[in-house]
């Protein structure tokens, strides 16, 4: 039957088309991917910790010696984030993420090489892996961002982060069942099964904005009739695309920056705020309030369980509430826990302060860093990204350096007593709520469309 004449039947664009659609198999298998991917890779981030505790009795690993391992590896993670950002907008978001894994695998593979005692050459090392596992997540995000609809864009970009914390899981588990029958060469050569997810990444395209930036129109409808199942001749219009720049940190500079400032102050005061708190909680509940190691061990899971409940939560939220109040609330909240925690005269009461700063500041990753892509365009989404969160990730060393120094000891051995929770405690409450207060400032955009 014709349309009347005088009457046409409007015309949806290839985004149009994804945001009125269910999602489909094929856009699911990305965001696994995805997910999967950022699990594994920072199994191994989470793994070497325990590797490390492994290895301080028989390689006699004096504290100096320890910290500086653990401490380049989030050095790599930094380079990685501003690196790969960079690389994502220039190669495209699928060939960063492959040579992330790459990168991270491969370098992992040499450090089950590490001789005796070599301590220099596993710290050394693991700055290469910190590069690819810095740079998967900030190229991620926008992939997944660019393929699925924008009213449940803040979840599912939100995903890749959601679970992280499950490397924490897996890697405690790896430890207590395979330690002793592996030993640490074979805990760290499970941090090279991530390679086989290159097989699975052959089996999808590009995104199609990158695509479109680089004046591959034709193969960026391929990559929107692949999302969205359906023959390239069905597919409506392209979405509006600005060539790329090739100066992107001078406009990066001069066009958006209130954007990365917000993004780099905001992801410095999460950062610093609660993953200092996890990266010592277990430390103080030990040393300070006396509890045993496996009973650390036990709570600790609980942490990392709320610790992804919150980042789901967050990531859910977005997409409804808007992301500023969903930050802001969290902040506040992680701020709180803090405060508990600072207040706490048991063991007991600093658990449920470190357990609440964990289930809401360290939460509010379910969606900082997807929220964090969305405040700028096609051609500079990661390279802003990639900046603003790795100059920010710098918290992952100078955090952690801080409490040392508020502990106090020597670089051999420190002195860890529960003096050091109050005035740590209420900086991180302060960080944490500020951080809420920064990404006020930014644009909101549940719903909004990347354009």
């Amino acid at each position: 039957m014709k349309a009347p004449v005088g009457i046409t039947t409007p015309v949806l664009t290839a985004t149009q088309q994804i945001d009125s659609r269910p999602l489909t198999s094929h856009q699911r298998s990305l965001i696994a991917l995805v997910v999967l991917g950022n699990i594994s890779e920072f199994f191994d981030m989470f793994l070497i910790g325990f590797v490390v505790s492994l290895l301080t009795a028989p390689w006699h690993l004096t504290g100096l010696e320890a910290g500086i391992i653990l401490a380049l590896s989030g050095l790599g993670t930094v380079v990685g984030a501003i690196l790969w950002g960079r690389l994502a907008d220039k190669v495209g978001r699928r060939r960063a993420f492959f040579w992330c894994v790459v990168l991270f695998t491969f370098f992992t593979f040499l450090s089950v090489l590490t001789p005796d005692r070599g301590w220099w050459m596993l710290a050394l090392l693991r700055v290469g892996v910190g590069i690819g596992v810095g740079g998967l997540n900030v190229s991620s995000i926008p992939y997944v961002q660019e393929l699925v609809p924008a009213r449940r864009r803040g979840l599912l970009a939100g995903l890749a982060s959601v679970f992280i914390p499950l490397g924490l899981l897996l890697g405690a588990q790896a430890q207590q069942w395979l330690g002793d029958s592996l030993g640490w060469r074979g805990l760290i050569a499970l941090g090279v099964l991530p390679v086989f997810l290159l097989l699975w990444l052959r089996r999808v395209p590009e995104s199609p904005r990158f695509l479109q930036l680089k004046g591959r129109a034709e193969e960026a409808r391929a990559a929107f009739a692949w999302a969205l199942e359906i023959p390239a001749g069905e597919v409506g219009l392209l979405p509006a695309a600005t060539r790329e720049s090739k100066a992107p940190y001078r406009v990066l500079f001069r066009k958006y920056p209130k954007q990365l400032a917000i993004v780099t102050l905001g992801s410095f005061c999460f950062i610093l705020g609660s993953f200092t708190v996890q990266s010592w909680g277990q430390t103080l509940l030990k040393d300070g309030f006396g509890y045993s190691a496996a009973a650390v061990g036990a709570l600790f899971t609980w942490v990392a369980v709320g610790d992804m409940a919150g980042r789901l939560c967050s990531a859910w939220l977005a997409d409804r509430i808007g992301r500023r109040p969903v930050l802001l609330s969290f902040g506040v909240l992680g701020a709180v826990g803090c405060l508990i925690a600072a207040n706490a005269r048991t063991g007991g009461l600093f658990f449920a302060g470190v357990l609440m700063t964990m289930i809401f500041g360290d939460g509010a990753f379910g969606i900082l860093n997807a929220f964090g892509a969305e405040q700028f365009p096609d051609e500079v989404r990661a390279t802003g990204l990639g900046l603003g969160y790795g100059v920010g990730a710098t918290a992952k060393i100078f955090g952690p350096a801080l409490m040392g120094a508020l502990v106090g000891g020597s670089m051999i051995k420190q002195n860890v007593t529960v003096e050091a929770v109050p005035p740590a405690f209420y900086l991180f409450a302060a960080l944490l709520a500020f951080g809420g207060v920064v990404y006020l400032m930014a644009k909101e955009t549940k719903a909004a469309t990347l354009e």
